[in-house]
């Protein structure tokens, strides 16, 4: 009574009768897939000499660096003022700022696919936020979204090029 049918090759959990397990035919364990984990950064996390503007910038000034990175990865929705501000206000409180920071790490992540190393998205801002936003700052940079031009200067780039707008004047 109560005795579950088990398929050949299936291996039978001795209490309740369930299968817990399958092989092939053949009865050769099956080879793991590895996992996609996520694609490389185009720079490591310790690569800052790689922009050495943004680096001495992001050393002196991160609000500054969060909140250009923030305002391109929110679409313009927060600016970089506001998002520097944030960022400058939550330094002081107990450093709390890796929050932020590593809420958008994980954004910029997420985006693009990218895996969360060398270290977590946590753990690179809470003992390295310097080289954690300037990874970012690159990593965007190179995907043709310069955070230094600030949201708007990427979409007017990007609908008029490097050239600049036609010159408009009013007719009489």
């Amino acid at each position: 009574m109560g005795r579950v049918e088990v398929a050949a090759g299936d291996v039978e959990s001795p209490a309740k009768g369930v299968a817990v397990a399958s092989y092939p035919q053949n009865h050769q364990p099956m080879q793991m897939q590895p996992q996609f984990v996520g694609r490389p950064w185009t720079t490591g996390l310790f690569d800052c000499h790689l922009d050495q503007t943004n680096a001495v910038m992001t050393a002196f000034l991160p609000c500054v660096t969060f909140g250009q990175t923030a305002e391109v990865l929110d679409a313009g929705e927060m600016s970089c003022p506001l998002g520097s501000f944030v960022y400058m206000l939550m330094m002081p409180a107990v450093c709390s700022q890796w929050i932020m920071g590593s809420k958008y790490r994980t954004k910029l992540r997420n985006r693009y696919g990218l895996v969360e190393a060398p270290y977590s998205d946590v753990v690179s801002h809470l003992l390295c936020s310097c080289c954690a936003l300037c990874q970012e700052f690159r990593e965007l940079k190179a995907r043709g979204l310069d955070p230094a031009l600030g949201w708007n200067g990427i979409v007017a780039e990007q609908q008029y090029g490097t050239q600049p707008p036609p010159v408009q004047a009013m007719s009489k």
